[in-house]
């Protein structure tokens, strides 16, 4: 089984795991919970996450067949790896979130499976044994109760920042520009809360201790739910003195009673889809939930609380006005968003968004789904030149070093009076993190000047909240290194 690599990407936080001495972010949830669905009596499965470790000729040449696993972004890396399978004589079996884009590219793999793989794998391996196998196997929407433990024994969890788990899956908005709904459906499937928990526990036994993501791209998306089983989750983490501190992705409209209950279960991020301060976009892209509240109230809301809010903003939508850039930079501003992950709009293959732009006749290409590149795959009604050229010159300015400080000394100024649920303890990688961080941004780097005044404001003014400032001054060289990377 192949992980392929992660291009650098906002999303990818290649730039920050290193000061901690790890590989990669998180390591591949989808690849590791497929792997516990082949029979142990008749496979041996070998996984290679090449985000942590080299592939090599050998590797392929000892296997049976090659299984890739991958997300639309990490289509160049897919190809390498199934031209070198071919060479090899392989065959390749591809899934993932990349297949339903149905590009050309997915063809290359002599075997797709598109969806969810619980319902088809037995299907598929039967059918690769005995040599009948199909090039398209679709699986469908399923309760996913049968969903087994993901198999952490496949890889190394010390050379991960993070570890990942899922609660569940679907999402019940319907955004023009947004691919979730495609693959997973706008009725939320939770796992049962034991199940849950049951992963929970595995990466407790293994000796975890940390941060977690809980993947979900709408975490309260099934509210019922979450109403039911946070509880059992808060009770979970104490009992055992939060060994995890948690985020995950969500949209703004969680209420105050989940936001409470997420604050007492150890919560400290949410990642949430702003998109834009210009309504008519919001409604333009059918993002109407957002249009319902002050966005900018609500999210000091939740950073009063003593949750980091990251989110993401797109510039692009039809109905973005000429200062769209100006817009974004004073919202983002205002807002005390740290890491702000703005970018231009693209049209994901298969989104409601492509199929529209296409029959406009509007696409220029199916793009690299990497928004952080600075290029366009459709034709804009705003110029083209200016709103790229506009976008760069944003990013550029948003994560300078003096932006970017000024709004985490925001964000830790409006969160300094809350209480400190959950995992508070120094790790061994939080000093070495301290350490190298000293070195490369507060010697080397040229905007030392302006660290050093951020990390004394911080020692000065947050000392309770210094570990999360650090972190953030990291996430900030990343945010800066991959805005340097596509951008200049």
């Amino acid at each position: 089984m192949l992980y392929p690599e992660i291009p650098p990407t906002y999303w990818s936080f290649k730039f920050a795991v290193s000061f901690q001495g790890k590989d990669s972010a998180f390591p591949p949830l989808g690849a590791l919970t497929v792997a516990n669905m082949f029979p142990r009596d008749k496979w041996q499965v070998k996984l290679i996450d090449q985000n942590v470790k080299k592939l090599k000729d050998s590797d392929i040449e000892d296997s049976d067949f090659v299984f890739i696993s991958a997300m639309n972004v990490q289509e160049k890396s897919v190809v390498e790896d199934i031209e070198r399978a071919k060479r090899k004589g392989k065959k390749t079996i591809l899934g993932g979130p990349f297949v339903s884009t149905h590009l050309p590219t997915t063809k290359l793999a002599d075997h797709r499976v598109e969806g969810e793989a619980e319902t088809v794998m037995r299907g598929l391996l039967e059918d690769l044994i005995n040599g009948t196998a199909k090039e398209h196997y679709t699986g469908s929407r399923q309760i996913i109760d049968i969903t087994p433990l993901p198999r952490l024994d496949l890889i190394d969890i010390r050379r991960y920042s993070s570890m990942s788990v899922q609660f569940s899956r679907g999402c019940p908005f319907n955004c023009e520009f947004c691919d979730i709904t495609k693959i997973y459906g706008r009725n939320p499937r939770v796992k049962p809360i034991k199940n849950f928990l049951a992963e929970l526990d595995q990466l407790y036994k293994n000796g975890w201790r940390g941060s977690v993501f809980i993947v979900d791209d709408n975490f309260i998306g099934n509210l019922p739910r979450i109403r039911a089983d946070l509880p059992r989750i808060t009770e979970w983490q104490r009992e055992r003195r939060y060994p995890f501190s948690l985020f995950t992705e969500a949209t703004i409209n969680l209420p105050d009673d989940v936001l409470e209950e997420m604050v007492k279960a150890g919560f400290r991020k949410l990642f949430t889809g702003i998109e834009s301060p210009v309504e008519a976009s919001l409604i333009e892209t059918r993002k109407t939930q957002n249009t319902r509240y002050d966005l900018l109230e609500r999210i000091e809301q939740i950073q009063r609380k003593g949750i980091e809010v990251m989110a993401g903003f797109i510039i692009g939508f039809d109905n973005d006005p000429q200062n769209i850039a100006e817009l974004q930079e004073e919202f983002i501003k205002n807002s005390a968003i740290p890491s702000a992950m703005v970018g231009l709009l693209t049209a994901v293959p298969g989104t409601d968004l492509y199929k529209r732009l296409e029959r406009e006749g509007r696409i220029i290409s199916n793009g690299t789904c990497n928004n952080t590149d600075g290029v366009l795959n459709f034709i804009p009604k705003l110029d083209k030149d200016k709103l790229v050229s506009d976008y760069k010159a944003l990013m550029q300015r948003l994560y300078s070093s003096r932006e970017f400080y000024g709004r985490a000394l925001s964000f830790l100024e409006r969160a300094k009076d809350a209480a400190k649920v959950g995992y508070n303890r120094i790790s061994h990688n939080d000093i070495i993190s301290f350490l190298k961080s000293i070195v490369i941004q507060g010697i080397f780097d040229r905007d030392k000047r302006q660290y050093w005044d951020y990390i004394l404001n911080a020692a000065r003014n947050h000392r309770d909240r210094f570990t999360e400032a650090i972190t953030l001054a990291v996430m900030g060289h990343h945010f800066r290194k991959v805005t340097e990377y596509y951008l200049g």
